[in-house]
């Protein structure tokens, strides 16, 4: 539209201009044709010239003109305003020798054609301004339908095995929606059967582990002999961080279903992990920062943040020295599409030698079991962000996350309930 515009509009901008500087000049031409035949008429009949009898020609057009006539005796008859600067004029002799001659100013002459070409450019601005409208509005109408698509193909990925569709009128999208309804139903019978493992997994192991613990508990509470229970002591610890490790798994296990992801405020996750890490840091004689400075929120498993953060902040509590901080920023200035959380401190950092392993499972420095790096990754991997080793000297740890733009409104674009991710859009389905 606009290269349409500017083929036409400019050409008729500049004839129009043109065609009026035209119609100026062949007025002023017919003007001094009539009043040299109405001289010529008065000098005929010996009549004299004077100033009334061509004063209707002055005003007789879109400009003003001066006139001068001179007659065969050498009188001299002006009529009309001066006019200073550069003029425009037409001369013509009449047949008995007097000299007639009007000028209008060159500037009148040229402000009328840039009248024109202002007319041209405003309705082209007008043109374009409707057509960008017009195609922007268009756009919006046809790619609704896709937006749902792209949600809905989300949800399903995402676990849901019956999204919401809403037929789209066109037949090719519909065709589409109506493949991924079918496949949402194929998936909902191995998802019932992944979750009944998980499920009876979970029994399996627990019930094995409680009754251990309490026979463990037992035998401390029994025992006469401090080495005995010196020793039940350390294996109810280890039967502790087990659990704790088979929850974990099972949670990163579920978490892979997807369908758990929600807007969440940082500043609500950063209350939390102040709240339960500020005295075990203040104990150690350590300073435990948090910043959210632009208030940002992300989209994520709040169960799963919370255990990245608190993998991270207990690393670093055991392993780590000085303040340690956490702070929220946006992964790029004024991009909305992501957040990055900073997990640092002052302390020796980590190996050269251990730092390309970190994340392996059964990998650590010191006397743990080497899962919690691990499975702090894949709970970010499961909301689709990313754990990485910043910086190794001091150690700087950064959690990716997807971010809640600011100008979207979810209602406006799918249907009510949980936040889903779409490219590098956030829609709600």
């Amino acid at each position: 539209m606009t290269v349409a515009v500017l083929l036409l509009g400019v050409p008729m901008g500049v004839f129009g201009a043109l065609m009026v500087n035209e119609a100026s000049m062949a007025n002023l031409e017919l003007r001094t044709q009539s009043v040299s035949r109405s001289v010529e008429a008065r000098l005929a009949t010996g009549s004299d010239i004077d100033e009334a009898m061509l004063e209707r020609w002055v005003d007789d057009g879109d400009i003003p003109v001066w006139m001068r006539v001179t007659s065969p005796t050498g009188r001299v008859v002006e009529v009309g305003e001066p006019i200073e600067g550069r003029t425009t004029y037409r001369n013509q002799y009449t047949a008995s020798g007097a000299h007639v001659s009007l000028h209008i100013a060159s500037s009148r002459l040229f402000w009328q054609g840039a009248q024109v070409v202002i007319l041209v450019v405003l309705a082209s601005l007008i043109a374009v301004g409707t057509a960008a409208l017009v195609a922007s509005w268009q756009a919006r109408r046809l790619a609704a339908p896709l937006v749902f698509l792209a949600a809905s193909a989300e949800q399903v990925g995402a676990g849901q095995a019956r999204p919401q569709f809403e037929p789209s009128g066109v037949e090719e999208i519909d065709l589409v929606a109506a493949e991924l309804n079918r496949t949402g139903d194929r998936m909902a019978s191995r998802l019932v059967a992944e979750r009944q493992f998980a499920a009876n997994a979970s029994h399996q192991l627990r019930t094995p582990l409680t009754a251990l613990s309490m026979r463990l508990e037992e035998i401390q509470l029994l025992s006469d002999d401090e080495a005995v229970r010196e020793e039940a002591r350390i294996s109810l610890e280890q039967l502790e961080r087990l659990v704790r490790v088979v929850d974990d798994l099972l949670a990163a296990s579920r978490s892979r279903d997807g369908g758990t992801t929600q807007p969440l405020p940082l500043d609500e996750v950063f209350d939390q992990q102040e709240d339960e890490w500020e005295g075990s840091f203040r104990r150690a004689g350590r300073q435990l920062i948090f910043e959210n400075d632009d208030d940002l929120a992300v989209l994520v498993t709040p169960g799963a943040i919370a255990q990245v953060l608190s993998t991270l902040l207990e690393n670093s509590l055991k392993y780590g020295e000085g303040t340690t901080s956490v702070r929220a920023r946006p992964s790029k200035p004024g991009a909305e599409s992501g957040v990055v959380i900073e997990v640092a401190d002052e302390g020796p950092g980590v190996s050269d030698d251990l730092a390309p392993r970190i994340f392996d499972r059964h990998v650590t420095s010191g006397k743990g079991s080497g899962l919690g790096l691990s499975l702090a990754r894949d709970l970010i991997a499961a909301d689709g962000g990313r754990l990485d080793l910043a910086q190794r000297r001091p150690p700087v740890f950064n959690v990716f996350l997807n971010a809640v733009p600011k100008r979207l409104d979810p209602e406006e674009v799918l249907p009510a309930g949980s936040v889903v991710v779409v490219g590098r859009r956030r829609r709600r389905r």
